[in-house]
């Protein structure tokens, strides 16, 4: 009869947990024991799972003020709350990301974005993606807790997308080691498939129809793939700026697209 030595199952499992605690520590500031942060070699595959997590974390804090403060300073706390959890990670990249694209000159693009002085550009851009937020999140119908998990989520698999599918613009960088150690199709179809999975809780909310559910599951996809794309089609490819942009464009345009229903 064959058997799996049990080392070998400890191994693996040990693996996996460390290299989800390490994308926990990485894309977040949620604090976790060092001992479980010490495998950093794949942590991109796990940013859709570690959305699920920010978006839990934003939904049990706002159930816990929302009845006993006003839905606008709810949501206006909540949104600084998403920004404080990412440790402003992916709002500080959109921000740098609009400045190099606010350059006429594409040859100047990158060294503008890597400048840590905010222009003009990035500060409207974070006013821009805070205000839409704090909007639309006011202005929800549906279920708070799909639509915060949905956001963070897929917002997240476009970013491991983007790292997938298009060229690193940079011979260093922090965002470097993700495509260097990213394996495909399996770190892509990790996060596509628990997100799917997830995506069938939307069948409980009974007051939309099948096929307004297809159409909240395929905006996210196409959302999360196509904010990818087009930041690949203004720089020709990625930084790890631009991952951050993909990341809060896609959380707001998601936001948006639900809003509809």
């Amino acid at each position: 009869m064959f058997k799996i030595p049990i080392n070998n199952i400890w191994s693996y499992l040990t693996d996996v947990i460390t290299s989800f605690a390490s994308g926990v520590i990485f894309y977040t500031v949620i604090p976790l024991p060092a001992k479980w942060t010490n495998n950093w070699s794949r942590i991109a595959r796990w940013c859709p799972l570690v959305g699920l997590v920010i978006g839990l974390i934003l939904f049990l804090f706002v159930s816990t003020i929302k009845m006993r403060i006003p839905d606008l300073t709810c949501n206006a706390l909540t949104v600084a709350v998403w920004v404080w959890v990412t440790g402003g990670l992916h709002l500080d990249g959109a921000m740098d990301t609009a400045d190099g694209l606010s350059v006429t000159s594409p040859e100047r693009r990158l060294e503008v974005m890597k400048d840590s002085a905010t222009g003009a550009f990035g500060a409207i851009a974070a006013i821009i993606i805070l205000l839409l937020k704090t909007v639309t999140l006011s202005e929800m119908s549906l279920p708070l807790w799909l639509v915060l998990l949905s956001a963070t989520g897929w917002a997240r698999w476009g970013q491991v997308c983007a790292i997938a599918f298009y060229p690193y613009l940079r011979a260093t960088g922090k965002g470097s080691f993700h495509q260097e150690n990213l394996r495909l199709p399996q770190d892509i179809l990790l996060g596509l498939v628990v997100l799917l999975c997830f995506s069938g809780l939307w069948l409980t909310v009974d007051y939309l129809s099948w096929w307004q559910i297809g159409l909240i599951v395929g905006g996210n996809i196409a959302i999360a793939l196509l904010t990818g794309y087009w930041f690949y089609r203004q720089l020709g490819g990625h930084t790890g700026d631009t991952y951050g942009a993909v990341v809060e464009w896609s959380e707001v345009l998601i936001l948006c697209l639900l809003t509809a229903f």
